[in-house]
Protein backbone atom coordinates (compact mmCIF):
# COMPACT_ATOMS: atom_id res chain seq x y z
CA UNK A 1 0.00 0.00 0.00
CA UNK A 2 2.27 2.49 -1.26
CA UNK A 3 1.41 6.20 -0.90
CA UNK A 4 1.58 7.40 -4.37
CA UNK A 5 -0.57 3.98 -5.07
CA UNK A 6 -3.36 5.82 -2.81
CA UNK A 7 -3.03 9.17 -3.99
CA UNK A 8 -3.45 7.71 -7.66
CA UNK A 9 -6.95 6.23 -6.68
CA UNK A 10 -7.75 9.48 -4.99
CA UNK A 11 -7.41 11.32 -7.56
CA UNK A 12 -9.55 9.28 -9.68
CA UNK A 13 -12.38 9.02 -7.38
CA UNK A 14 -11.94 12.35 -5.96
CA UNK A 15 -15.23 13.86 -7.96
CA UNK A 16 -17.16 11.00 -7.39
CA UNK A 17 -20.61 11.21 -5.60
CA UNK A 18 -19.55 8.96 -3.06
CA UNK A 19 -16.26 8.29 -3.25
CA UNK A 20 -14.36 4.79 -1.15
CA UNK A 21 -11.16 4.20 -0.97
CA UNK A 22 -9.83 0.15 -0.49
CA UNK A 23 -6.80 -1.00 0.61
CA UNK A 24 -5.37 -4.17 1.22
CA UNK A 25 -2.70 -6.59 2.65
CA UNK A 26 -2.30 -9.89 2.76
CA UNK A 27 -2.47 -11.33 6.46
CA UNK A 28 -2.16 -15.22 6.05
CA UNK A 29 1.42 -17.24 6.87
CA UNK A 30 1.88 -18.32 3.68
CA UNK A 31 1.54 -14.88 2.24
CA UNK A 32 3.38 -12.80 4.68
CA UNK A 33 6.24 -15.71 4.74
CA UNK A 34 6.59 -15.79 0.63
CA UNK A 35 4.87 -12.86 -0.70
CA UNK A 36 5.28 -10.12 1.13
CA UNK A 37 8.54 -11.31 3.57
CA UNK A 38 7.28 -8.95 6.37
CA UNK A 39 6.91 -9.63 9.83
CA UNK A 40 3.12 -10.08 11.56
CA UNK A 41 4.26 -6.21 13.22
CA UNK A 42 5.16 -4.85 10.42
CA UNK A 43 2.13 -6.32 8.36
CA UNK A 44 -0.27 -4.28 11.28
CA UNK A 45 2.10 -1.06 10.67
CA UNK A 46 1.50 -1.08 7.26
CA UNK A 47 -1.77 -1.95 7.19
CA UNK A 48 -2.80 1.24 9.65
CA UNK A 49 -0.63 3.60 7.62
CA UNK A 50 -2.14 2.75 4.51
CA UNK A 51 -5.48 3.17 6.17
CA UNK A 52 -4.48 6.50 7.74
CA UNK A 53 -2.98 8.13 4.51
CA UNK A 54 -6.31 7.32 2.59
CA UNK A 55 -8.52 8.54 5.63
CA UNK A 56 -7.25 11.46 5.23
CA UNK A 57 -7.99 11.60 1.62
CA UNK A 58 -11.41 10.27 2.04
CA UNK A 59 -14.27 9.55 5.22
CA UNK A 60 -14.79 6.06 3.61
CA UNK A 61 -12.48 3.88 3.53
CA UNK A 62 -12.36 -0.29 2.90
CA UNK A 63 -9.84 -2.34 4.01
CA UNK A 64 -9.14 -5.76 3.14
CA UNK A 65 -6.99 -8.14 5.08
CA UNK A 66 -6.04 -10.45 1.81
CA UNK A 67 -6.72 -14.49 2.00
CA UNK A 68 -8.30 -14.22 5.37
CA UNK A 69 -9.41 -17.34 4.94
CA UNK A 70 -6.67 -18.77 5.94
CA UNK A 71 -4.55 -16.39 8.17
CA UNK A 72 -4.85 -17.17 12.13
CA UNK A 73 -8.17 -16.07 13.68
CA UNK A 74 -6.31 -14.39 16.61
CA UNK A 75 -3.67 -12.21 14.18
CA UNK A 76 -6.92 -11.61 11.77
CA UNK A 77 -8.35 -9.89 15.01
CA UNK A 78 -5.43 -7.97 16.08
CA UNK A 79 -4.97 -6.59 12.22
CA UNK A 80 -8.51 -5.84 11.98
CA UNK A 81 -8.89 -4.34 15.50
CA UNK A 82 -6.10 -1.80 14.16
CA UNK A 83 -7.07 -0.92 11.09
CA UNK A 84 -10.52 0.23 12.98
CA UNK A 85 -9.29 1.90 15.52
CA UNK A 86 -7.10 3.59 12.43
CA UNK A 87 -10.62 4.59 10.54
CA UNK A 88 -11.15 2.16 8.24
CA UNK A 89 -15.36 2.40 7.73
CA UNK A 90 -15.73 -1.34 6.00
CA UNK A 91 -14.05 -4.29 6.68
CA UNK A 92 -13.77 -7.07 3.75
CA UNK A 93 -13.14 -10.31 4.89
CA UNK A 94 -11.53 -12.06 1.63
CA UNK A 95 -11.72 -15.87 0.76
CA UNK A 96 -8.90 -15.15 -1.99
CA UNK A 97 -8.59 -18.47 -2.94
CA UNK A 98 -11.88 -20.04 -2.43
CA UNK A 99 -10.61 -22.48 0.47
CA UNK A 100 -12.85 -22.17 3.03
CA UNK A 101 -16.32 -23.76 3.93
CA UNK A 102 -19.63 -22.21 4.89
CA UNK A 103 -19.55 -23.26 8.59
CA UNK A 104 -15.94 -22.50 9.24
CA UNK A 105 -16.73 -18.51 7.36
CA UNK A 106 -19.57 -18.38 9.78
CA UNK A 107 -16.97 -18.95 12.39
CA UNK A 108 -14.74 -16.47 11.27
CA UNK A 109 -16.91 -13.46 10.91
CA UNK A 110 -18.45 -14.28 14.42
CA UNK A 111 -14.84 -14.46 15.92
CA UNK A 112 -13.62 -11.17 14.99
CA UNK A 113 -17.27 -9.65 16.25
CA UNK A 114 -16.30 -11.28 19.53
CA UNK A 115 -12.78 -9.99 19.40
CA UNK A 116 -12.70 -6.58 17.79
CA UNK A 117 -13.60 -3.53 19.43
CA UNK A 118 -15.54 -1.25 17.28
CA UNK A 119 -16.71 -3.71 15.10
CA UNK A 120 -20.44 -3.23 15.37
CA UNK A 121 -19.74 0.20 14.26
CA UNK A 122 -18.22 -0.94 10.92
CA UNK A 123 -19.84 -2.44 8.02
CA UNK A 124 -18.57 -6.13 7.35
CA UNK A 125 -18.09 -7.55 3.76
CA UNK A 126 -17.43 -10.80 2.52
CA UNK A 127 -15.52 -11.29 -1.15
CA UNK A 128 -15.33 -15.37 -2.38
CA UNK A 129 -13.83 -17.00 -4.83
CA UNK A 130 -15.61 -19.88 -6.15
CA UNK A 131 -12.60 -22.59 -6.73
CA UNK A 132 -14.22 -25.22 -4.85
CA UNK A 133 -17.68 -24.37 -5.80
CA UNK A 134 -18.79 -22.86 -2.58
CA UNK A 135 -18.39 -19.01 -3.34
CA UNK A 136 -22.14 -18.10 -2.90
CA UNK A 137 -22.84 -20.36 -0.14
CA UNK A 138 -19.88 -18.99 1.90
CA UNK A 139 -21.25 -15.31 1.32
CA UNK A 140 -24.33 -16.08 2.46
CA UNK A 141 -22.86 -18.13 5.61
CA UNK A 142 -20.80 -14.71 5.90
CA UNK A 143 -24.24 -12.77 5.47
CA UNK A 144 -26.01 -14.70 8.01
CA UNK A 145 -22.84 -14.32 10.43
CA UNK A 146 -23.38 -10.43 10.08
CA UNK A 147 -21.79 -9.35 6.67
CA UNK A 148 -24.21 -6.46 5.34
CA UNK A 149 -21.94 -6.20 1.68
CA UNK A 150 -20.98 -9.02 -0.97
CA UNK A 151 -18.66 -7.86 -3.55
CA UNK A 152 -20.17 -10.28 -6.48
CA UNK A 153 -20.09 -10.27 -10.17
CA UNK A 154 -22.56 -10.64 -12.73
CA UNK A 155 -22.36 -14.82 -14.15
CA UNK A 156 -20.07 -15.37 -11.37
CA UNK A 157 -17.43 -13.72 -13.63
CA UNK A 158 -13.53 -13.60 -12.28
CA UNK A 159 -10.12 -14.70 -11.09
CA UNK A 160 -9.31 -18.64 -11.79
CA UNK A 161 -13.23 -20.29 -11.21
CA UNK A 162 -14.71 -16.84 -10.30
CA UNK A 163 -16.60 -15.00 -8.00
CA UNK A 164 -19.70 -15.08 -5.96
CA UNK A 165 -22.64 -14.68 -8.65
CA UNK A 166 -24.69 -11.58 -8.32
CA UNK A 167 -27.70 -13.42 -9.48
CA UNK A 168 -27.48 -16.30 -7.31
CA UNK A 169 -27.07 -14.63 -4.40
CA UNK A 170 -29.95 -12.29 -4.96
CA UNK A 171 -32.54 -15.04 -6.44
CA UNK A 172 -31.54 -17.11 -2.95
CA UNK A 173 -32.70 -14.60 -0.48
CA UNK A 174 -35.45 -13.79 -2.91
CA UNK A 175 -36.80 -17.59 -2.71
CA UNK A 176 -35.70 -18.63 0.58
CA UNK A 177 -36.08 -15.42 2.60
CA UNK A 178 -37.86 -17.85 5.37
CA UNK A 179 -34.46 -19.01 6.09
CA UNK A 180 -32.52 -15.69 4.77
CA UNK A 181 -34.45 -13.01 5.74
CA UNK A 182 -32.25 -10.25 3.91
CA UNK A 183 -32.89 -8.15 1.18
CA UNK A 184 -31.03 -5.62 -1.55
CA UNK A 185 -32.16 -3.24 -4.01
CA UNK A 186 -31.25 -4.81 -7.43
CA UNK A 187 -34.18 -5.36 -9.61
CA UNK A 188 -34.12 -9.15 -10.13
CA UNK A 189 -35.89 -8.78 -13.25
CA UNK A 190 -32.93 -6.96 -15.06
CA UNK A 191 -30.75 -9.71 -14.23
CA UNK A 192 -30.87 -12.19 -17.60
CA UNK A 193 -30.64 -8.26 -19.52
CA UNK A 194 -27.55 -7.73 -17.25
CA UNK A 195 -26.02 -11.38 -18.02
CA UNK A 196 -26.20 -11.20 -21.57
CA UNK A 197 -24.50 -8.14 -21.58
CA UNK A 198 -21.77 -9.32 -19.95
CA UNK A 199 -21.74 -11.85 -21.97
CA UNK A 200 -21.16 -9.56 -24.85
CA UNK A 201 -18.58 -7.06 -23.56
CA UNK A 202 -16.57 -9.70 -22.11
CA UNK A 203 -17.13 -12.45 -25.03
CA UNK A 204 -17.39 -15.17 -22.22
CA UNK A 205 -20.15 -17.10 -22.79
CA UNK A 206 -22.61 -18.47 -19.89
CA UNK A 207 -22.58 -22.37 -19.76
CA UNK A 208 -26.30 -23.77 -20.59
CA UNK A 209 -26.32 -25.01 -16.89
CA UNK A 210 -26.12 -21.87 -15.05
CA UNK A 211 -28.19 -21.07 -12.08
CA UNK A 212 -30.58 -18.34 -12.80
CA UNK A 213 -29.60 -17.28 -16.24
CA UNK A 214 -28.36 -20.22 -17.84
CA UNK A 215 -30.09 -21.06 -20.96
CA UNK A 216 -31.84 -24.28 -19.94
CA UNK A 217 -32.66 -22.71 -16.24
CA UNK A 218 -35.96 -22.68 -16.86
CA UNK A 219 -36.16 -25.75 -19.24
CA UNK A 220 -37.33 -29.09 -18.65
CA UNK A 221 -37.24 -32.07 -20.78
CA UNK A 222 -37.71 -34.97 -18.64
CA UNK A 223 -41.32 -36.54 -19.30
CA UNK A 224 -42.31 -36.36 -15.14
CA UNK A 225 -41.04 -33.43 -15.10
CA UNK A 226 -43.02 -31.74 -17.78
CA UNK A 227 -46.42 -33.42 -16.33
CA UNK A 228 -45.58 -31.93 -13.24
CA UNK A 229 -45.19 -28.50 -14.65
CA UNK A 230 -48.44 -28.47 -17.30
CA UNK A 231 -50.19 -29.45 -13.42
CA UNK A 232 -48.80 -26.79 -11.64
CA UNK A 233 -45.42 -24.75 -12.59
CA UNK A 234 -44.25 -24.76 -8.70
CA UNK A 235 -44.12 -28.63 -9.24
CA UNK A 236 -40.15 -28.15 -10.72
CA UNK A 237 -40.18 -24.16 -10.70
CA UNK A 238 -38.85 -22.37 -7.62
CA UNK A 239 -39.34 -19.03 -9.30
CA UNK A 240 -41.00 -17.70 -12.50
CA UNK A 241 -39.13 -16.99 -15.28
CA UNK A 242 -40.18 -13.25 -15.35
CA UNK A 243 -38.60 -12.99 -12.06
CA UNK A 244 -35.22 -12.62 -13.45
CA UNK A 245 -36.25 -10.99 -16.77
CA UNK A 246 -36.72 -14.46 -19.13
CA UNK A 247 -39.77 -13.49 -21.33
CA UNK A 248 -41.17 -15.67 -24.44
CA UNK A 249 -39.65 -15.53 -27.32
CA UNK A 250 -41.90 -12.71 -29.73
CA UNK A 251 -42.31 -13.59 -33.54
CA UNK A 252 -43.76 -9.93 -34.25
CA UNK A 253 -40.47 -8.67 -35.90
CA UNK A 254 -39.59 -9.28 -39.34
CA UNK A 255 -38.49 -7.60 -42.73
CA UNK A 256 -41.72 -5.37 -42.90
CA UNK A 257 -41.44 -4.64 -39.67
CA UNK A 258 -40.09 -0.55 -39.45
CA UNK A 259 -38.05 1.41 -37.13
CA UNK A 260 -40.41 2.39 -34.41
CA UNK A 261 -41.71 -0.96 -33.99
CA UNK A 262 -37.40 -2.29 -33.68
CA UNK A 263 -36.31 0.80 -31.81
CA UNK A 264 -40.25 -0.03 -29.10
CA UNK A 265 -38.49 -3.77 -29.32
CA UNK A 266 -35.39 -2.59 -28.16
CA UNK A 267 -36.58 -0.52 -25.28
CA UNK A 268 -38.33 -3.93 -24.13
CA UNK A 269 -35.45 -5.27 -24.26
CA UNK A 270 -33.57 -3.37 -22.21
CA UNK A 271 -31.11 -1.75 -24.51
CA UNK A 272 -30.95 2.35 -25.21
CA UNK A 273 -30.10 3.28 -28.39
CA UNK A 274 -30.42 6.31 -30.38
CA UNK A 275 -29.15 8.24 -33.47
CA UNK A 276 -26.71 6.74 -35.13
CA UNK A 277 -26.13 4.10 -32.71
CA UNK A 278 -30.04 3.21 -33.45
CA UNK A 279 -29.74 3.72 -37.13
CA UNK A 280 -26.81 1.04 -37.52
CA UNK A 281 -28.84 -1.61 -35.50
CA UNK A 282 -31.65 -1.03 -37.77
CA UNK A 283 -29.87 -1.68 -40.69
CA UNK A 284 -28.32 -4.59 -39.14
CA UNK A 285 -32.16 -5.61 -38.52
CA UNK A 286 -33.26 -5.42 -41.76
CA UNK A 287 -30.37 -7.37 -43.41
CA UNK A 288 -30.85 -9.92 -40.73
CA UNK A 289 -34.44 -10.01 -41.53
CA UNK A 290 -34.04 -10.58 -45.31
CA UNK A 291 -32.11 -13.46 -44.82
CA UNK A 292 -34.35 -15.25 -41.98
CA UNK A 293 -38.41 -15.33 -41.77
CA UNK A 294 -38.76 -14.93 -38.24
CA UNK A 295 -36.15 -12.16 -35.75
CA UNK A 296 -36.40 -13.59 -32.32
CA UNK A 297 -35.95 -11.17 -29.62
CA UNK A 298 -32.26 -13.48 -29.08
CA UNK A 299 -31.82 -12.84 -32.55
CA UNK A 300 -31.73 -8.68 -32.02
CA UNK A 301 -30.03 -9.45 -28.44
CA UNK A 302 -27.37 -10.93 -30.64
CA UNK A 303 -26.93 -8.13 -32.95
CA UNK A 304 -26.77 -5.40 -30.86
CA UNK A 305 -24.06 -7.32 -28.10
CA UNK A 306 -22.15 -8.11 -30.96
CA UNK A 307 -21.83 -4.85 -32.06
CA UNK A 308 -21.12 -3.34 -28.68
CA UNK A 309 -18.24 -5.45 -28.51
CA UNK A 310 -16.72 -4.96 -31.72
CA UNK A 311 -17.35 -1.60 -32.07
CA UNK A 312 -14.32 -0.49 -31.15
CA UNK A 313 -12.11 -3.28 -33.09
CA UNK A 314 -9.38 -1.88 -35.61
CA UNK A 315 -9.55 -4.79 -38.08
CA UNK A 316 -13.29 -5.78 -39.35
CA UNK A 317 -14.85 -8.62 -41.51
CA UNK A 318 -15.81 -6.93 -45.11
CA UNK A 319 -16.17 -10.34 -46.75
CA UNK A 320 -16.16 -14.16 -46.79
CA UNK A 321 -16.44 -16.07 -49.80
CA UNK A 322 -15.92 -20.37 -48.80
CA UNK A 323 -16.04 -23.79 -51.32
CA UNK A 324 -16.13 -26.51 -49.12
CA UNK A 325 -17.56 -29.84 -49.88
CA UNK A 326 -16.08 -33.67 -50.06
CA UNK A 327 -13.51 -33.02 -52.86
CA UNK A 328 -11.16 -31.20 -50.67
CA UNK A 329 -9.10 -29.12 -50.20
CA UNK A 330 -11.79 -26.43 -49.51
CA UNK A 331 -11.05 -22.54 -49.61
CA UNK A 332 -11.90 -19.35 -49.04
CA UNK A 333 -11.56 -15.64 -50.34
CA UNK A 334 -11.61 -13.28 -47.56
CA UNK A 335 -11.58 -9.36 -47.44
CA UNK A 336 -10.93 -7.71 -44.25
CA UNK A 337 -10.98 -4.12 -43.81
CA UNK A 338 -7.70 -3.10 -42.03
CA UNK A 339 -7.18 0.63 -40.63
CA UNK A 340 -9.52 2.02 -43.23
CA UNK A 341 -8.08 -0.06 -46.07
CA UNK A 342 -9.55 -3.35 -47.80
CA UNK A 343 -7.12 -6.51 -48.30
CA UNK A 344 -8.10 -9.63 -49.93
CA UNK A 345 -6.82 -12.78 -49.86
CA UNK A 346 -7.36 -16.43 -50.32
CA UNK A 347 -6.26 -19.37 -48.56
CA UNK A 348 -6.96 -23.43 -48.89
CA UNK A 349 -7.51 -25.33 -45.07
CA UNK A 350 -8.83 -28.90 -43.83
CA UNK A 351 -12.18 -27.88 -43.83
CA UNK A 352 -13.65 -24.57 -44.30
CA UNK A 353 -13.45 -23.01 -40.92
CA UNK A 354 -9.57 -23.76 -40.73
CA UNK A 355 -9.46 -22.48 -44.58
CA UNK A 356 -11.05 -19.08 -42.87
CA UNK A 357 -8.85 -18.58 -40.45
CA UNK A 358 -5.90 -19.29 -42.74
CA UNK A 359 -6.95 -16.22 -44.47
CA UNK A 360 -7.18 -14.06 -41.52
CA UNK A 361 -3.54 -15.67 -40.59
CA UNK A 362 -2.09 -14.44 -44.02
CA UNK A 363 -3.19 -10.61 -43.40
CA UNK A 364 -2.62 -10.87 -40.06
CA UNK A 365 0.38 -13.08 -39.06
CA UNK A 366 0.54 -14.53 -35.52
CA UNK A 367 1.51 -17.11 -33.57
CA UNK A 368 -1.66 -16.93 -31.70
CA UNK A 369 -2.79 -20.94 -30.12
CA UNK A 370 -7.15 -21.67 -30.37
CA UNK A 371 -7.47 -23.02 -27.34
CA UNK A 372 -11.45 -22.88 -27.89
CA UNK A 373 -14.04 -22.71 -31.03
CA UNK A 374 -17.48 -23.29 -29.72
CA UNK A 375 -21.15 -22.90 -31.78
CA UNK A 376 -24.20 -22.82 -30.79
CA UNK A 377 -27.64 -21.69 -32.10
CA UNK A 378 -29.11 -18.44 -30.70
CA UNK A 379 -32.49 -20.04 -31.92
CA UNK A 380 -33.98 -23.07 -33.03
CA UNK A 381 -35.23 -23.79 -36.48
CA UNK A 382 -32.22 -24.36 -39.56
CA UNK A 383 -32.42 -20.78 -40.35
CA UNK A 384 -30.98 -19.70 -37.11
CA UNK A 385 -28.17 -17.34 -36.32
CA UNK A 386 -24.83 -19.21 -34.84
CA UNK A 387 -23.20 -17.77 -32.46
CA UNK A 388 -19.54 -18.69 -32.10
CA UNK A 389 -17.05 -18.59 -29.21
CA UNK A 390 -13.05 -18.33 -29.84
CA UNK A 391 -10.46 -18.60 -27.15
CA UNK A 392 -7.37 -17.35 -28.68
CA UNK A 393 -3.58 -17.34 -26.32
CA UNK A 394 -0.06 -15.98 -27.32
CA UNK A 395 2.58 -15.35 -25.05
CA UNK A 396 1.05 -16.40 -21.67
CA UNK A 397 -2.25 -14.31 -22.35
CA UNK A 398 -5.76 -15.35 -23.22
CA UNK A 399 -8.58 -13.85 -24.92
CA UNK A 400 -12.81 -15.01 -25.63
CA UNK A 401 -14.36 -13.42 -28.36
CA UNK A 402 -17.86 -14.02 -29.53
CA UNK A 403 -19.30 -13.12 -33.49
CA UNK A 404 -22.69 -14.22 -34.44
CA UNK A 405 -24.45 -14.92 -38.02
CA UNK A 406 -26.88 -16.74 -39.67
CA UNK A 407 -23.58 -18.34 -42.03
CA UNK A 408 -21.74 -20.59 -39.36
CA UNK A 409 -18.35 -19.28 -41.22
CA UNK A 410 -19.10 -15.81 -41.38
CA UNK A 411 -20.01 -16.16 -37.49
CA UNK A 412 -16.27 -17.79 -36.90
CA UNK A 413 -14.45 -15.56 -39.04
CA UNK A 414 -15.85 -12.39 -36.66
CA UNK A 415 -15.15 -14.19 -33.86
CA UNK A 416 -11.53 -15.37 -35.13
CA UNK A 417 -11.14 -11.50 -35.73
CA UNK A 418 -12.41 -10.53 -32.47
CA UNK A 419 -9.74 -11.98 -30.19
CA UNK A 420 -7.16 -11.00 -32.74
CA UNK A 421 -8.45 -7.66 -31.66
CA UNK A 422 -8.09 -7.88 -28.25
CA UNK A 423 -4.76 -8.75 -28.66
CA UNK A 424 -3.46 -6.10 -30.04
CA UNK A 425 -5.07 -3.89 -27.65
CA UNK A 426 -3.60 -5.84 -25.05
CA UNK A 427 0.05 -5.61 -26.51
CA UNK A 428 -1.09 -1.56 -27.16
CA UNK A 429 -1.01 -1.13 -23.39
CA UNK A 430 1.64 0.98 -22.19
CA UNK A 431 3.15 1.58 -25.43
CA UNK A 432 4.05 5.59 -25.89
CA UNK A 433 1.48 7.83 -27.83
CA UNK A 434 3.73 8.12 -30.28
CA UNK A 435 4.28 4.57 -31.63
CA UNK A 436 0.48 4.58 -30.79
CA UNK A 437 0.14 7.28 -33.30
CA UNK A 438 2.46 5.90 -35.34
CA UNK A 439 0.42 2.68 -35.34
CA UNK A 440 -2.97 3.88 -36.18
CA UNK A 441 -1.44 5.06 -40.12
CA UNK A 442 -1.08 1.71 -41.22
CA UNK A 443 -3.17 1.47 -44.15
CA UNK A 444 -1.55 -1.64 -46.17
CA UNK A 445 -0.69 -5.32 -45.73
CA UNK A 446 2.20 -4.98 -45.77
CA UNK A 447 1.77 -2.26 -42.68
CA UNK A 448 -0.98 -4.72 -40.90
CA UNK A 449 1.82 -7.30 -40.89
CA UNK A 450 3.80 -4.76 -39.20
CA UNK A 451 1.02 -3.71 -36.57
CA UNK A 452 1.04 -7.41 -35.65
CA UNK A 453 4.81 -7.74 -35.10
CA UNK A 454 4.88 -4.88 -33.60
CA UNK A 455 2.23 -5.10 -31.22
CA UNK A 456 4.09 -8.42 -30.14
CA UNK A 457 1.98 -11.37 -32.00
CA UNK A 458 4.72 -12.98 -33.80
CA UNK A 459 8.21 -11.75 -31.83
CA UNK A 460 7.45 -10.58 -28.46
CA UNK A 461 8.36 -12.64 -25.47
CA UNK A 462 5.99 -11.10 -23.87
Amino acid sequence: MLRDDINKAWSALKDAEKPRLHVFLATSAIHRQYKLNMAKEEIIRTAVEGVKIARDLCEDIEFSPEDASRTEPEFLAEVVAAVVAAGATTINVPDTVGYTVPEEFFEVFQYLKRHVPGIDNVVLSVHCHDDLGMAVANSLAAVRAGARQIECTINGIGERAGNTALEEVVMAMRVRNDVLPYWTNVDSTMLTRASKLVSAATSFPVQFNKAIVGRNAFAHESGIHQDGMLKHTQTYEIMTPDSVGVKQTSLVMGKHSGRHAFSHKLEELGYALAGNQLEDAFVRFKALADRKKHVYDEDIEALVDEEIAHAQDRVKLVSLTVIAGTMGPQSATLTLDIEGKHETVQSTGNGPVDATFNCIKRLMPNEALLELYQVHAVTQGTDAQAEVSVRLSENGKSVTAKGADPDTLVASAKAYLGALNKLIVKRQRGKPEAMLASERRIHSTEAAQGLLRTTGFAEDSG
